[in-house]
């Protein structure tokens, strides 16, 4: 990669604080990018394209950590989120190529992260909700 493209546009004056930018471009560029069959743009088009998906991933990404730090300890989903983020960091830090490969590796990742935030963000039912809703009537009555 060029040092001219070392720089991740889509972070700057992204704090911590800050919800991801809009959704909806990224979904349609991951759906896009992960339609592509023998896609032909140069490299420098690809590292582009991996730089914003890359910048919008760690942006997602932080939004997990805070949501999933916000759950009481007992709430499985942290946890979940904690191994993604771990998964996240790994697969951020290896290299940009420009090659639709890695575009279509980064555009899957942020599919991924979007999942497990909306996990995040749905309410989750008590064990004893859960168990009575599956065995159809209330264990609590007995």
């Amino acid at each position: 990669m060029s040092d001219t493209h070392a720089a991740l546009p889509a972070l700057h004056g992204l704090t911590a604080a800050e919800p991801p930018p809009d959704r909806a471009p990224y979904e349609a560029l991951i759906t896009a990018v992960l339609a592509w069959r023998k896609p032909n743009l140069t490299p420098c088009d690809y590292e582009q394209i991996v730089l914003q998906l890359t910048g919008h991933a760690r942006a997602v990404a932080a939004a997990i950590q805070r949501r999933a730090a916000a759950l009481p300890k007992d709430d499985g989903r942290g946890a979940l989120a904690e191994i993604v983020l771990r998964e996240a960091t790994a697969r951020l830090t290896a290299p940009i190529e420009g090659t639709a490969r890695c575009v279509q590796d980064r555009a899957r990742l942020v599919r991924a992260l979007y999942e497990r935030l909306d996990r995040l963000t749905e309410p989750f039912p008590p064990i004893r909700s859960a168990v009575r809703s599956a065995s159809g009537r209330d264990d609590r009555q007995k």
